[in-house]
């Protein structure tokens, strides 16, 4: 039966179901812990996937409206992109920028480019407003039709080996490429109104932008052919009729990077809402296959993604040991689990069955099964691409004691309730946010200054001390009567009330925990998106790529492509100077 409660914020009843989405192992408490979040990786429904799906079934076009860049690639160029409902404009502006001034941090103030999605037509006025402005990013004062504002980075190695090749007639060192695998790195990419820009509300109703973060990853794809093209173009100015294009299996395996640091994660914390949705679609998208009895095409299927993801583990260049580690046990794994699948295989009627037989595994591996899983029922999985969105209104009902809400936190808290708060360990870390870039940072409380600006982040702290407090009060009270005399309770009461009756509820972190990592979070967040090749720089900041292994926008379909590989040319005749294959 669905429960039914009042929005404080208009007054009106709305349904809520009751938490049932867990089925046997995978529990609320196992899917939103936080370290199995941390080793989330691309799915069907991640945004990438549902964006290019949506280009190819809805025939979305692009073509080069303005090159105008000079011998050394400086300069603007605009693609125009028709969908079935309107019309875009990517928009790219190309500086020069000193090598001491590349820089991934929010501090920046230069960048090799940036760009912007542009609503509409571009009238010689709007343009010069966009080339005055968009370069300055933050600083600038951008047109309300500016959808996406963002800037980029070269990685210079891979740009200046690329274009030096291909000039020479050459196609680069593959080798080369896999230690980065783009030619342009994000450093951020902001959309839904920041900094005066086009709000995501009227969006609300739009075909092709309704979905959170849908314009974005779009300007990023664009910006992926933007950078290909690009170092074709300065490869033919450099090398003129020695030069060649570069191959379009090579182009497919390069993607976008993205420097990602804190800022990800207090978004996580402060859209609690919205979290609960994207891991609740996802999961039941997850239930959808799980279900389904195992045949042989679909093992066949399943067998040749753990292959591929074998290989794309192998391949993955990074610096961080931990994640070396991470990477080289699910290789070690996989390769047992594949060596034993036709023979094992028949010991289970469903998925469930075999994904649940393997729980013992590090969580790593387990997430790849899951990410190949859902490739094998497409028909099933697409079918929840669309329930992104979320309300996100945080309410308590009328008429309630204060009982009703401590039943709900021994139901869906005891995560928080058992932290020992006195012990310094659980309170270790402070958040706040910077004065110059507004940027989120992690402070030691006792050690360094600004505990007193603290971010209110602490959603573990809070729920623990609403029920002790709680506790402490008549179980019969009437919860409003308590807020009353108590307010400081009132947000992170309608907090647990709204999330408690969620499917998964809030993230089971202690973010100012001494071992907390905020890299869970992050990896949280961007396997969402449908990032690939995570590559931690430290626990606070990572590097990855998006829509590397993607189809090109000329050739963009709907099928699987999962896990980026490097290509393999070695057949290939004339063009390439090695056969270089892992």
């Amino acid at each position: 039966m669905n429960m039914v409660y009042t929005n404080n914020a208009n007054n009106k009843s709305i349904d809520v179901k009751p938490p049932s989405l867990g089925t046997g192992f995978r529990t609320r408490d196992v899917i939103m812990d936080a370290q199995r979040l941390g080793a989330m990786h691309q799915t069907r429904i991640s945004f990438v996937r549902t964006l290019l799906r949506k280009i190819d079934k809805e025939k979305w076009t692009l073509s080069t409206h303005l090159w105008d860049l000079d011998e050394n690639g400086y300069g603007k160029v605009i693609y125009r992109l028709h969908t079935p409902e309107h019309l875009y404009h990517l928009v790219v502006f190309c500086n020069e920028l000193a090598d001491e001034e590349r820089n991934d941090r929010v501090i920046a103030q230069k960048w090799d480019v940036t760009f912007g999605l542009v609503f509409g037509e571009i009238s010689g006025e709007l343009l010069d407003n966009l080339q005055a402005n968009v370069p300055l990013q933050e600083a600038g004062r951008n047109s309300n039709m500016l959808m996406v504002l963002a800037r980029a980075n070269k990685s210079v190695r891979v740009f200046d080996h690329i274009v030096s090749s291909l000039a020479a007639g050459q196609q680069p060192d593959l080798d080369v490429l896999a230690q980065v695998g783009y030619i342009l790195r994000t450093t951020a990419v902001y959309g839904n109104g920041k900094f005066g820009i086009y709000d995501f509300k009227p969006l609300d109703h739009s075909a092709d932008f309704d979905q959170s973060f849908r314009a974005q990853m779009c300007a990023v794809y664009l910006l992926r052919e933007f950078s290909l093209d690009w170092v074709d173009y300065l490869a033919q100015k450099k090398g003129s009729s020695k030069a060649v294009a570069l191959h379009p299996e090579i182009k497919r395996y390069l993607g976008i990077g993205n420097a990602t640091g804190l800022g990800m994660a207090p978004y996580l914390i402060n859209h609690p809402c919205v979290v609960d949705q994207w891991l609740t679609t996802r999961e039941e998208a997850l239930q959808a296959t799980l279900t389904c009895q195992i045949e042989p095409k679909e093992t066949a299927h399943f067998a040749s993604l753990i292959k591929r993801a074998i290989q794309h583990f192998g391949e993955i260049v990074t610096i961080n040991e931990q994640q070396i580690k991470l990477n080289e046990t699910v290789v070690t794994e996989l390769m047992v689990l594949q060596n034993n699948l036709m023979t094992t295989i028949n010991h289970y009627v469903t998925w469930a069955e075999f994904l649940q037989a393997h729980h013992d595994l590090s969580l790593e591996s387990q997430e790849v099964i899951i990410s190949c899983l859902m490739e094998l029922y497409p028909e099933r999985v697409d079918a929840f691409q669309e329930k992104i969105n979320a309300d996100e209104s945080l309410s308590l009902p009328k008429g309630k004691v204060i009982q009703d809400l401590i039943d709900v936190l021994e139901r869906h808290y005891q995560w928080a309730i058992n932290i020992d708060f006195s012990q310094p360990e659980n309170s270790h870390w402070f958040w706040y946010r910077s004065v110059d870039k507004e940027e989120p940072r992690l402070g030691v409380r006792g050690q360094e200054m600004g505990a007193d600006r603290e971010l209110a982040l602490d959603i573990a702290r809070q729920a623990n001390k609403l029920y002790f407090a709680l506790k402490q009060v008549n179980a019969q009270q009437l919860i409003s009567e308590f807020i009353l005399n108590q307010p400081k309770y009132r947000s992170i009461a309608r907090r647990v009330w709204t999330m408690g009756h969620k499917q998964l509820g809030d993230i089971q972190m202690n973010v100012l925990h001494k071992d907390a990592l905020p890299m869970h979070l992050l990896r949280c967040k961007l396997s969402m998106f449908g990032a690939t090749k995570f590559d931690p720089r430290s626990d606070r900041w990572v590097r990855i790529t998006l829509f590397q292994g993607a189809p090109l926008f000329a050739e963009v379909h709907s099928d699987e492509w999962l896990f980026p590989l490097l290509p393999d040319l070695s057949t290939e005749q004339g063009g390439l100077t090695h056969d270089r294959i892992a």
